[in-house]
């Protein structure tokens, strides 16, 4: 027997927190109340509904197909929606055969999971997870198809060599996953293959030039600015051929969202909320973000000072142990900085009222990814600006402290000047860049593959599970005391379940991790330029290991409508912008005058020792470096431009995409006036509307004598 066909499964809850005999009873009561409300909420919707117990204590699945009827009548609505939205794919009037063209798995839930979640003012049924309405419904959730996710896996492990996906092949995952996954696998495609370029400019300059190139630093620049503008155009396209360019404006509202005074959105609720006001309110979320962007890096830079400086110095008891300091303090207290500064970072989106969910998140992402990129990129920063330069100053004023201190006089710290400044280490900055680019990589994908198999054993240990494969099987669920004793239905329950205990999917840590990659190759990689080929190599791992996340290590992702990958485009336009001054400042700082040996390609033209003191280092070359970064944004600005222009006409103005846009809206228009042309040439209302006009022609013999061709002919004459 095949297995039923679901298409959501919600999961309700009721509270199993420890309460008083009476509490007890009236949560009861108000559980089953909810309960039988939900089923009668989506049954008198025409979705098929029925309730499974589930694998926890008070849990309940509840299991949702949409009819075909139901179906027919979502697609029409949707179809009319888009026309009035003038979007690509909008053709209303025409009925879709479901029999002879079915929908895809993406648009089938897509609409089904609209119409629940809609707010009823919107035609919806409003079951948002979460809501104070519907507390006890903590998520919805779509199975998996195993047998795509077989197909796909084995595909890609077995056949697809390289890293190009072409549109069939992504059209493949939208049509499973829906647009959103689909462009984020089209975007991690897309810029691995721009990595090519990097890739072999870095390993000919850093086999045949000399280290600190400026032609490298032009050529990377020129590169970032190129790769920017042609994902802009490309997402553009690909949102044509996919029907879903300018789909933000189909968005529905956020329930949380307050417009008037107080009360929720209801119908021009958005005009109840001045656009003003919510733009001051970003604004005025700019000092918490700089407070905890402050208290962070002076975390961080004391952290490096005790890393770079206090550890060389040393020498006491368990000194080689002593490197390991920073970074159990960093695992201990980042983390912690950043999960504190998430919390404020939704209060401060949530106050800021947007009225739709991608505006919303977008704000969140980037209040996210700027702390996140800190973290990221400030060890290089300080290591490239501070500790090279200034970094025999900054262990003597250590060493002084030390010394007055009185450490030095128990024997903990080394005393000796000369000694001390002998360990600032000139090729920090290529070794941070290969921890960074290389280790880091490595440890992220074991993160991401591996370490979740770990969990689900632990987490299947701890629930009185017994370990059978990668899946485990509850010994306490209860399976042979269901109500269905069916053997392919306790399978499809068992499948049920383990979908449910699957976290939920989202595309923030996937994009942060690529555009954080690629600040790593735009910013930095004129300090290593074999990062690009690292990155590259870590990419092709990175477009399986995603995919097999996806289908194994998270619950199916809810199809949603986009046409744009949001916020991250504007950062990666940010982070090319910032390359220009940081590689700038590099080359100018360390830029040997002659070129070495092989070895001087791990070493930097400028060294420790070089200055007498810090008002000369800042005099000869952080101002120096300062100019020509400034001036280096310029050249950036104008640089973009250029490349913006004759894209968008080289590239664009000339594409299918562009071409199939403008026949798709003469379309709709020529529909439009097909039905609209009896009325247009109604010719009784044509003579109604001439008796209505003022004025009259007069005299017909005014009108019938033309003397013009007389007068040529005497014209003529005269010659």
């Amino acid at each position: 027997m095949p297995a039923p066909p679901v298409d959501f499964v919600l999961v309700f809850r009721k509270n199993i927190a420890v309460l008083s005999k009476q509490q007890a009873v009236e949560e009861a009561q108000n559980a089953t109340a909810a309960y039988s409300r939900l089923i009668k909420t989506l049954s008198d919707a025409n979705f098929k509904v029925t309730g499974r117990r589930g694998e926890k204590d008070g849990e309940i699945l509840v299991l949702v197909w949409t009819p075909p009827t139901k179906l027919a009548e979502l697609v029409q609505a949707t179809a009319y929606a888009d026309f009035l939205l003038n979007l690509p794919s909008s053709t209303p009037g025409r009925l879709r055969d479901l029999t002879a063209s079915p929908l895809t798995p993406n648009i089938r839930l897509r609409l089904a999971y609209d119409h629940i979640t809609s707010l009823k003012v919107e035609g919806g049924l409003g079951i948002i997870p979460g809501i104070q309405e519907w507390s006890h419904v903590h998520s919805i959730l779509a199975l998996h198809d195993d047998d795509f996710n077989r197909t796909w896996i084995k595909t890609w492990t077995t056949q697809r060599r390289g890293f190009n996906l072409g549109f069939s092949e992504l059209t493949k995952i939208r049509d499973e996953f829906g647009e959103a996954v689909a462009l984020y696998f089209a975007f991690l495609s897309s810029y691995t293959q721009a990595l090519f370029f990097p890739t072999a400019l870095g390993v000919l300059f850093w086999l045949f030039a000399s280290p600190y190139s400026s032609w490298y630093s032009i050529l990377l620049g020129i590169w970032s600015i190129c790769w920017v503008e042609w994902w802009r155009i490309r997402q553009r396209a690909l949102s044509v051929r996919w029907g879903t360019l300018g789909s933000f404006r189909g968005e529905k509202r956020r329930p949380e969202f307050r417009g008037g005074q107080g009360n929720s959105t209801l119908g021009r609720g958005e005009e109840a909320f001045p656009w003003w006001k919510r733009e001051l309110r970003i604004v005025s979320s700019l000092p918490m973000i700089l407070i905890f962007g402050g208290i962070l890096g002076a975390l961080l830079t004391a952290i490096f000072i005790f890393e770079a400086f206090v550890t060389q110095l040393y020498q006491g008891p368990f000194h080689q142990y002593i490197s390991l300091a920073p970074t159990v303090l960093f695992v201990a207290l980042v983390p912690r900085v950043l999960a504190f500064y998430q919390t404020y970072a939704q209060r401060l989106t949530h106050w800021e009222n947007h009225a739709h969910k991608s505006n919303h998140d977008a704000s969140l992402t980037i209040k996210t990814f700027a702390l996140s990129a800190i973290v990221a990129y400030l060890g290089l920063a300080l290591s490239a600006f501070v500790y090279v330069p200034f970094g025999q100053f900054a262990m003597g004023y250590v060493q002084n402290y030390v010394i007055n201190g009185n450490f030095s006089e128990k024997g903990l710290f080394n005393a000796s000047t000369a000694a001390a400044q002998s360990k600032i280490d000139p090729s920090r900055l290529q070794k941070q860049m290969f921890a960074y680019t290389v280790t880091n990589q490595i440890v992220n994908t074991l993160v991401e593959v591996v370490l979740p198999y770990v969990m689900r054993g632990v987490e299947d240990v701890k629930n009185g599970k017994r370990i059978v494969g990668l899946r485990g099987i509850n010994k306490n669920s209860g399976f042979e005391n269901n109500d269905v004793d069916d053997k392919e239905d306790r399978q499809f329950m068992a499948k049920v379940r383990h979908n449910v205990s699957l976290p939920e999917y989202t595309l923030f840590g996937d994009y942060s991790e690529m555009v954080t990659q690629y600040g790593y190759v735009t910013l930095w990689s004129t300090i290593w330029p074999l990062a690009p080929m690292m990155a590259l190599l870590n990419n092709w791992l990175e477009l399986r290991s995603d995919a097999f996340k996806i289908t194994t290590h998270s619950r199916r992702p809810l199809p949603m409508r986009v046409d744009t990958i949001g916020p991250w485009l504007d950062s990666m336009a940010f982070i090319s912008w910032l390359g220009a001054l940081t590689n700038a400042a590099l080359v100018y700082l360390f830029h040997p005058q002659t070129r070495g040996a092989f070895s001087a390609n791990f070493s930097t033209a400028l060294k420790p020792g070089d200055q007498p003191d810090v008002h000369t280092a800042w005099h000869d070359l952080m101002m120096p470096a300062l100019l020509v970064a400034l001036a280096s944004s310029y050249g950036y600005l104008l640089a973009r431009g250029l490349i913006r222009y004759i894209m968008n006409r080289a590239v664009w103005d000339v594409s299918p995409e562009n071409i199939q846009l403008e026949a798709s809206q003469n379309e709709v228009k020529a529909m439009y006036l097909n039905k609209m042309k009896d009325e247009l040439v109604d010719s009784d209302a044509i003579a109604r509307m001439a008796q209505l006009a003022p004025g009259s022609a007069g005299d017909d013999a005014f009108w019938t004598n033309d003397e013009g061709v007389e007068e040529l002919r005497q014209a003529a004459k005269t010659v």
